[in-house]
C-alpha cells in the first residue's frame, strides 16, 4: 500500500464519517427565527451603545469648552489695551468722554 492509497482511503473514510454525522443533524424548527432575533437584538444594542457614546463625547466636549472659556481672564488682554482710546483720539467727529 502506497502513501497515496493510504491518503485516499483516509480522505474517503473521513468524508463518509462526516456525511453520516451531517445526516444525523437536524436543525430546530425555529432556528432561523431565533438566530435572526438574536442578531437584531445585538444590532439594536450596538446602535444604542454607539448613540450613547456619541452623546457622552459631545457632552464632554461641550463641558470642556465651557470650562476653558470660563478660565479666560476677566480683565482685558494685551490685544484690547488702549484700543478704545486710540479710536476715540483719532476720530475727530466723536467727542472724547
Amino acid at each position: 500500500m502506497t502513501d497515496t492509497d493510504h491518503t485516499d482511503r483516509t480522505e474517503r473514510e473521513l468524508r463518509e464519517a462526516l456525511e453520516a454525522l451531517a445526516d444525523g443533524v437536524r436543525p430546530a424548527p425555529d432556528a432561523y427565527r431565533t438566530a435572526r432575533g438574536e442578531w437584531l437584538r445585538r444590532e439594536r444594542r450596538r446602535r444604542l451603545v454607539l448613540a450613547v457614546l456619541i452623546a457622552v463625547v459631545f457632552a464632554l466636549a461641550t463641558l470642556i469648552g465651557l470650562w476653558v472659556l470660563n478660565q479666560a481672564p476677566s480683565h482685558p488682554g494685551v490685544v484690547f489695551s488702549g484700543a478704545g482710546d486710540a479710536v476715540s483720539l483719532s476720530s475727530p467727529s466723536r467727542p472724547h468722554p
